[in-house]
């Protein structure tokens, strides 16, 4: 029964989406909307029926149907995205359908959900105008839950450094032509798989921490950990987030053939320097294909060590003859190679970008460096403001955004650095989702800076 929810709950929520859209557009007696009624009450009634109510729940990022989780498929996703946004925005947490319902049902939900978009408190209207209505009952939005964060961010930290040391590590074992354990590689990506599928926002944070001195290896695993996110957003599963994960860490390991003194160069590189950095994907797929116990997961990293640099519309190096089609692990891995790349501090890169102007430049490459669908999933997943954004707030104090947050992306969670009278402070953590009592948020963020200007030391706050 539980799969049964799972597949009719995709097209629940997607109709359920038609529905709301529909009805923003026309008259709610219009035919295109009735139409969508109908069909909404087609896919409900036979399960209330046989389970006896529906809750769609939002936790997190996710849908639920009678707590089963709703897989975030492609084909629906617009339906989704806006589902997601117009719940949030009215503090909607839970709908549940009861007994039989009826198209005057459905027409008063639609009715009460539209009104309640012009309230300062949408869910309270919502909630008021749906107590005579016996068939439907919501709750509130609940707040992602906080207790044991700390312990919880200890873990976490644990784990990425881990997983750098254990990166440091490998490729020092390559070059020199030592053997290396895959399995222990495979338990450092399964640690990480575990942490996105409970701790997404801490673990894909942990990423906005660069070093510089360390950038190989940092980048390696950041790109694994923001890979595994966007594969768990597209609803991979367990066994494809560990292979993805594991296919991202090694997609560099060709640069460890490339020499030193070129790799650390401090100014720009001229053209034969560049010809020997373009040979690194080759390079890392030679490396792959020699190692020990050769399998299907060595023959994937190889492919995608040598076609992260290609792009989507193949603009990209090494250049080939006849393209045959990116494999989708390489789709994924190049946008995340770029969007870290973009946002580090390199050799050859000392400035890095602001993590929103990052964010811009992968919008604009979406389509042709980089695919489409996959670069949405990405935005969404990252937010509005990235991890590591230094924002002003409308209250003049400044902050550094500590952790987005996926049921409001213009509220992440900031760390005030400084305050209103421009003194450094102790990094208190504001919640951008808190109200006053009149239901006025206490603050809200007023323009992005240029962490560039101010040399702060991310890791210093983050950490």
């Amino acid at each position: 029964m539980e799969a049964d929810l799972r597949l009719a709950g995709k097209t629940i929520i997607n109709q359920l989406g038609v529905v709301l859209r529909t009805g923003y557009f026309h008259d709610i007696d219009n035919v295109a909307v009735m139409d969508a009624i109908e069909k909404f009450l087609n896919l409900v009634n036979p399960l209330t029926e046989t389970e006896g109510s529906l809750k769609i729940d939002i936790i997190g990022e996710f849908f639920y149907i009678n707590d089963s989780r709703v897989r975030y498929p492609l084909e629906y996703m617009l339906n989704f995205d806006y589902l997601l946004r117009e719940f949030q925005r009215r503090e909607l947490g839970t709908v549940i359908f009861e007994s039989r319902l009826g198209t005057d049902d459905i027409k008063t939900f639609l009715k009460v959900f539209i009104s309640s978009a012009f309230s300062s408190t949408p869910y309270e209207a919502m909630k008021a105008s749906l107590e005579e209505c016996t068939n439907i009952r919501i709750d509130k939005l609940k707040k992602i839950k906080e207790d044991g964060d700390i312990d919880q961010r200890k873990i976490v930290k644990k784990t990425y450094f881990n997983a750098v040391s254990f990166t440091e590590g490998v490729m020092g074992k390559l070059k020199a032509g030592e053997k290396v354990n895959m399995k222990v590689a495979k338990r450092v990506v399964e640690s990480m798989v575990d942490l996105i599928l409970s701790e997404e926002q801490l673990l894909v944070g942990m990423t906005a921490i660069k070093d510089y001195d360390e950038y190989t290896y940092h980048h390696s695993v950041n790109v694994s950990v923001l890979s595994i996110a966007i594969g768990q957003k597209i609803g991979l599963s367990r066994k494809a987030l560990t292979e993805l994960g594991l296919v991202a860490l090694f997609h560099d390991i060709g640069k460890m053939e490339i020499p030193k003194e070129i790799l650390n160069k401090p100014t720009a590189f001229n053209e034969e320097e560049w010809r020997i950095i373009r040979r690194h994907p080759y390079l890392g797929a030679r490396t792959l294909l020699k190692l020990k116990g050769f399998d299907k997961t060595s023959i994937r990293s190889a492919v995608v060590a040598f076609e992260h640099h290609l792009h989507y519309d193949y603009s990209g190096y090494p250049k080939i003859r006849n393209p045959m089609g990116l494999d989708f692990y390489s789709r994924i891995i190049t946008i995340a190679d770029q969007y870290d790349a973009m946002t580090s501090s390199r050799v050859y890169a000392r400035v890095p970008l602001a993590p929103d102007r990052a964010l811009s430049i992968i919008m604009e490459r979406s389509g042709s460096q980089l695919d489409p669908v996959l670069c949405k999933f990405f935005v969404n997943m990252i937010g509005i403001y990235p991890v590591g954004s230094l924002v002003l707030l409308d209250t003049d104090e400044m902050g550094l955004v500590y952790e987005c947050n996926p049921l409001f992306a213009d509220r992440p969670r900031v760390m005030i650095i400084v305050d209103s009278t421009g003194r450094k402070t102790g990094g208190s953590i504001a919640d951008l989702t808190e109200r006053a009592p009149s239901g006025k948020y206490l603050r809200s963020i007023a323009k992005t800076l240029d962490p560039n200007k101010y040399r702060l030391n991310l890791a210093e706050y983050l950490l």
